[in-house]
């Protein structure tokens, strides 16, 4: 890739024109879309997304990255978005609202509300967080994570590679990164690399990023494989749980079940655990979550901790623990549920993950539950976990619900996709006709 400029110009359009009444250098007429009156009324609403099928009419082929000038039934200016035509999600929406001129200048100061919204969040015990989440800081299909003084940009849509150029300028005017690193959605790949010859992991601005980056989460050392692991390389979205579950750990045996790297685990040692179980299918999950430990050996909660893996299958393993107990069990499995089609054999997952996991609990137990999947909504969720608790035939009270930390916003029902549930079971199983 070359050099990072502000001066790229998505096809169709300049940087200058965002509404009719403008005058656009382009060639071609502005792109103009015609929505169904449905899709109109989620637009005004502050929903960010224009399907295919919600499109009435347009006036001609679109390219990806173009603008769009979305209109109502009255043939009134409604908003203005990003045109992918490879994708069923055909505009994300940017502005609703009368029309804006698109120049640098609008894209810094959408850039410098994002940074603003987390001005003085987190200091230099948590360097790790995000920047930009999406559409619900204005940049929809679009994620800019930190990693120490590297930054990852995740793109989820062709719109934005047009413009990729500007970002970069952008990013590096504003955050300095050491390193810039690219970061593509699967479905992405292909397309990226035949229309722009970028790459997953390719580092469009800066050094090298050949090894793992460390960065630290309230005091604790952990390590991202920006360039190849998995979302932009660590789970940051669990960063406030973690210091829950340290919170809660003292003294305790902690099971961390779907375990990825430990983080998890190193948190609960941290917090004063006298032993801490990763389990993972993953090897390489597996030796991370080891190294992990070793770059925290320094603390001493963690180097007192007993630490051990087991690789396995976690739904097999449940059915054949059953002489083992925790004091503390953290079920945070990968999403279940990718489409709306996977939301009952999701749920019919979670039903037999909790209700294995409770019966591991010693009394006084407590049980961590999360999902991460906005196609299933956090009342599902919860009460789901609450119904197998009272089925469980053990007493238990409920310590408290989480969404998403600050940094991750959710400005649309879309957005909601991580929530978490505390549990703690304070009794053995009842014997049946006592009353509890």
């Amino acid at each position: 890739m070359s050099s990072p400029s502000s001066s790229t110009t998505p096809p169709g359009q300049d940087l200058q024109g965002a509404a009719d009444s403008e005058t656009p250098v382009a060639r071609t007429p502005r792109l103009r879309i015609h929505l169904k009156p449905a899709a109109e009324e989620a637009v005004r609403a502050g929903h960010p997304w224009v399907f295919d099928q919600s499109i009435q009419k347009q006036n001609r082929p679109g390219e990806p990255g173009e603008l769009a000038a979305l209109y109502d039934r009255k043939n009134r200016f409604l908003a203005l978005g990003l045109f992918d035509p490879d994708s069923p999600l055909r505009v994300r929406v940017l502005h609703v609202g009368k029309p804006v001129p698109v120049q640098p200048d609008w894209w810094r100061q959408r850039l410098h509300l994002a940074l603003q919204r987390r001005q003085g969040r987190f200091d230099s015990d948590t360097t790790g967080h995000r920047w930009i989440h999406g559409e619900s800081d204005g940049w929809p299909g679009l994620v800019l994570d930190r990693y120490s003084d590297v930054l990852v940009l995740k793109l989820y849509t062709a719109a934005w590679l047009p413009w990729l150029d500007m970002i970069v300028s952008l990013i590096r005017e504003a955050l300095q990164p050491r390193s810039l690193v690219l970061r593509l959605s699967r479905n992405l790949q292909p397309l990226a690399h035949q229309r722009r010859g970028l790459s997953d992991g390719q580092v469009l601005y800066g050094p090298p990023v050949d090894r793992p980056v460390l960065f630290r989460e309230h005091g604790l050392w952990f390590e991202a494989d920006v360039c190849r692991g998995q979302k932009t390389g660590f789970f940051l979205d669990q960063r406030d749980n973690r210091q829950r579950v340290r919170a809660l750990a003292a003294g305790r045996h902690m099971l961390n079940l779907f375990s990825f790297s430990g983080a998890f685990s190193v948190a609960a040692a941290a917090g004063g655990a006298c032993a801490a179980t990763d389990l993972d299918l993953s090897s390489p999950a597996l030796e991370a979550a080891r190294r992990h430990f070793a770059l925290n050996a320094s603390h001493p909660g963690v180097r007192a901790c007993h630490h051990q893996t087991i690789q396995a299958d976690a739904f097999e393993w449940l059915q054949q623990a059953h002489g083992a107990k925790f004091d503390l069990i953290v079920v945070d499995p990968p999403a279940l549920a990718r489409q709306a089609a996977d939301v009952q054999n999701a749920l019919r997952a979670y039903r037999q993950l909790v209700r294995a996991s409770i019966h591991l609990l010693r009394p006084g137990g407590i049980l961590v539950a999360a999902s991460c999947t906005a196609h299933v909504r956090p009342e599902t969720f919860f009460g789901l976990v609450r119904e197998v608790a009272a089925q469980s035939g053990r007493r238990w009270k409920e310590l408290g619900t989480t969404r998403q930390p600050d940094d991750h916003p959710a400005s649309f029902p879309e957005a909601e996709y991580l929530k978490c549930i505390y549990l703690e079971v304070t009794g053995p199983v009842r014997r049946r006709g006592r009353a509890p």
